[in-house]
This record gives structure tokens, sequence and C-alpha cells, in this order.
């Protein structure tokens, strides 16, 4: 099916356009951009009223399957991610067994291909099983196609082994997705804030998460590796990652719509769906995140959409399953706090939701260019609506965003071309 989508506001941060005009889809590819182009028997999307933006792209999500399919399968996550927005996502390897063999990525690709709503871009793991001992079979995945090495949910704690990994990827020019914690720090569940101590919970300390940014900046300096530090949330991090950054590190950095929304008085509320990790943090680093994402410091907005069981979240702070859904609510958290708010322009949020990502990705994503493919998202940017987890496509209800009034709602995804999600209902 061809296309031209009509009067819409055109956002592609990849040629700084903002601007009202029509554009044209033709056999999957962006074929034509301008004022009142004549029809050519293609189907007509009216988007007046609407963004018009790249398709847009979180590197980090779970998926949980193989092993792990009563949180989320890969289709009912793929189906948020097009429901969200998404044309195309990064699954962490966390899963059962852990994505660090040939077979797995196989696995993972044969799946995602019965659900093409989406591309699935599959991260493997650093280190055999995660147990960071020794490395995974980085070679084999990375000749099966893997867009990234990644140890998420742990850090390598050996600096000798991560250095060998780093190295390693750098020859293979995959980069090093980095959840930072130092295991040895992390002892708590939420922040240390009043809440936590007037609940008697354990603390996590910033610390933990600090030490290991500047622990694999460090590292990558040294190799030569592109590392990507994965939900940062601290304001001491973000100055880690901004002082590497003038030292010509080849370093960037994601936050996640939690980490620049909510903060650690939320934990008053003793409800797990405020739990993840890292926690929420003080308002003086929710203020730091936003600054970031300001000037550059924090290149991407990543969900880190961690779908769990119910069961698994009804256990208290303290117990409780860490993470959050994410997919079905980036855009309006981000369109309602960073947009509606002043913080950043339509065209600076798009760029940290699409263009910068598809840039850490490669492979010419994120842009509305002519030749490009069709990978677009039609956005609701003034609407307000009110969010509702009953209505997800993913199998995860853990959000703390239910019922939240917003603004920013997805209207329309098109991927390679063929509109997969309309007006709330998945197309394919």
């Amino acid at each position: 099916m061809n296309y031209l989508i009509r009067n819409g506001r055109i956002l592609d941060p990849s040629v700084n356009l903002d601007a009202v005009l029509d554009l044209r889809v033709t056999n999957g590819i962006v074929s034509e951009i301008g004022p009142s182009l004549v029809p050519q028997n293609e189907e007509i999307i009216d988007a007046q009223g609407l963004w018009v933006t790249p398709g847009l792209i979180d590197l980090h999500v779970h998926f949980r399957d193989p092993g792990l399919t009563y949180k989320e399968t890969i289709a009912t996550g793929m189906r948020a991610a097009a429901a969200g927005g998404f044309t195309t996502v990064c699954a962490m390897p966390n899963t059962k067994p852990v994505v660090d063999s040939v077979e797995v990525v196989r696995y993972i690709r044969s799946e995602a291909a019965k659900t093409p709503v989406t591309d699935l871009k599959i991260i493997g793991a650093i280190t055999r099983g995660q147990n960071g001992e020794v490395l995974a079979d980085i070679q084999g995945m990375a000749e099966e196609g893997i867009c990234a090495l990644s140890e998420d949910g742990k850090s390598v704690m050996n600096a000798d082994l991560m250095k060998q990994a780093m190295l390693l990827a750098k020859d293979l020019d995959l980069p090093i997705f980095d959840h930072c914690e130092d295991a040895n720090l992390a002892h708590g569940c939420v922040s240390p804030c009043d809440a936590q101590k007037a609940l008697g919970l354990p603390a996590l300390d910033p610390i933990a998460e600090e030490v290991l940014t500047a622990r694999d900046i460090q590292l990558a300096g040294l190799t030569g590796c592109r590392l990507h530090i994965c939900h940062v949330s601290t304001a001491n991090s973000a100055e880690i990652i901004r002082v590497a950054k003038a030292h010509s590190i080849s370093v960037t950095a994601e936050v996640a719509p939690h980490h620049f929304a909510l903060d650690d008085s939320e934990i008053w509320k003793n409800d797990a769906n405020y739990k993840m990790n890292p926690p929420l943090r003080s308002s003086d680093d929710v203020a730091a995140m936003i600054v970031g994402l300001q000037d550059g410091t924090l290149d991407a907005i990543a969900t880190d959409h961690a779908p769990h069981h119910e069961n698994e979240k009804n256990l208290g702070l303290e117990k409780s399953a860490n993470g959050i859904v994410g997919l079905e609510t980036s855009v309006p958290v981000s369109v309602t706090a960073l947009v509606k708010t002043g913080l950043l322009t339509p065209l600076e949020l798009i760029d940290r939701m699409s263009t910068t990502p598809g840039r850490i990705l490669g492979g010419g994503k994120g842009t509305l260019q002519v030749g490009a493919q069709a990978d677009i998202a039609l956005i609701d940017a003034d609407t307000p609506w009110t969010i509702d987890k009953t209505k997800f496509e993913t199998m995860g209800r853990n959000t703390p965003f239910d019922g939240w009034n917003v603004y920013g709602r997805v209207h329309t995804t098109i991927y390679k071309g063929q509109i997969v999600y309309q007006e709330g209902k998945i197309q394919v």
C-alpha cells in the first residue's frame, strides 16, 4: 500500500525539519516531502494537527522470551512497541536461557518474524549465563547479527574481563550497553531518602551506579570501545558522562521516563509499581536528568520496559521484582513532562526518542529523508487523555502511570511502509 500523509507537522531532527508538509510513502520508502503534494492513486492519511515523526527507537526493552513468557512474549512485546510508536526496539539478554549463544539469537529472530510490526534488534550477553566469569560466544552472535552487547540486570564486576569484552566489541564494531551497578555496594531496594527511613526499607546508595559508570568509562577510553550507559539516574553519573564526552571518550547515555518524571517522594506510597533499578532518585537528580537531556549529555530516552506478573509486584517494596512497563507510556509521559512544560522542543524530543538512538545503532534509522525506509509515527500531542493500563498491548500491568492525565497519544505507526497500528488497534 502506498500512502500520502497530508498536512502533518513533520519533525525530522536528522535534517532539522519542523514544518507542516505532506509526505509520500511509495513501496515502503519515503519518496517525497513537500507542500500540497498531488495524490497519485494512494491512500490518503489526514495528519492535520498531528506530529509526523521518524519511527521511535527504544534502545532498552525486556521481552522475557525465552523462558519467562508468563511475563511477556516476543509477540506481545512487539505489539506494545507498535502501540507506543516504536518501529525499532532492542531486547536485553537476561532471559532463560540467557542470550549468550547463536542458538538463542536464532530462536528470538524466528519468533519475531511471526509478528512483523516492529524491528526487533537482539542484544547479546557479555558473559556466559551472565555469570561474569567467561565471555559469551560474542563472535558467533556478532556473525548472527546482534546489535550490541550487554549484561543488563547485572554488571561485569571483573574489570579485566570487562576490558577483554570491550576490546573484542571494538574489533567487531559492537557497542556495549552498560548496566552500571557495583554489586558490592548494591544492597537496598530504594534510594536513601526520608520515605525509605520512615518505612524501614534498605537503601540502595547511588554510589553503586556512579562507581561503575566511572570505571567503565575509563575502560572505554582505554580500549576505544563504543560505550552506551543504560538508565542513568543520578546527577553525579550525568556529570561523569559529561566530563568523559568533553575528553572525547566514545560514550553515549540514556535516561528512562520514570527518572525524569518521578522522584523518590513517590516511595511514601509504599507501592511496588514505583520500584525499579536504578530506583527513583531525589528531585535534584531528576533536575539533572532534564539538564542532561537539554545539553546532550544524555543522548536518548529509553523505556527499560520490564513487564512482570502481578504476583511478582504485590510483595511490597522490599521483596517485589524491579521494573515497570514503558513502551505504551513513553510518548505521553515524555510529551507531558518535557514538551508541555517547555523543557524540550518537539524536535528535541523526537531527536532523543528516534534520531539519536538511530545514530547509536547505525543503519540509517531515525530519519524521514527521501529514500529512507518508511518507519513513521503519527502523534497527537495536543488532545488530553488518560492512561489506562487495562488497554495495554503488553502483558504487564506494572506501571506507576495508570490514571495519569497526559498529552501525546500515538495515532498511527507505520513500519516498512505498512500501517501496523492505528487509533488504538493493531492492524497486522
